[in-house]
């Protein structure tokens, strides 16, 4: 049997999905054991979050990339992925603003707003954060 290497862009879904369990975990321990309010407990996780997921592609996603300091890199992919970040709401606020099906049934716009910042970020990250 031929195994076929996994693609990155699944690869990087992959250890998105890591990072939402590693985001809402460390959620729920900021606000639940740490005391932290539901704001500077997001800023929390989304760097627990974020640095699980920088960890995850260095290692797994983009291990063949061009070396460069991890604390520089690890700066790069916050950067980076918060741009992301507003794209995806971008893309979300875009569609509940104009589409009235999407107002009606905002989920849609939450898909399409994910989907829209899982591909710029995967870009963004292949060809810059982990540029080979």
């Amino acid at each position: 049997m031929i195994r076929r290497p996994v693609p990155e862009f699944m690869r990087f879904a992959a250890v998105g999905v890591v990072g939402f369990f590693a985001d809402s975990a460390a959620l729920l321990f900021a606000t639940r054991v740490l005391g932290f309010d539901l704001y500077s407990g997001r800023v929390f996780s989304f760097l627990v979050a974020a640095t699980t997921t920088w960890a995850l592609n260095r290692r797994f996603t983009f291990a063949r990339g061009a070396p460069e300091h991890p604390a520089r890199q690890w700066l790069k992919f916050l950067g980076a992925n918060a741009l992301g970040g507003a794209v995806n709401y971008a893309i979300y606020a875009a569609l509940i603003t104009f589409e009235p099906v999407v107002a009606a049934q905002p989920v849609i716009g939450v898909a399409a707003g994910s989907l829209m910042g899982l591909t710029f970020n995967f870009t963004i990250n292949k060809l810059w954060v982990f540029k080979r």
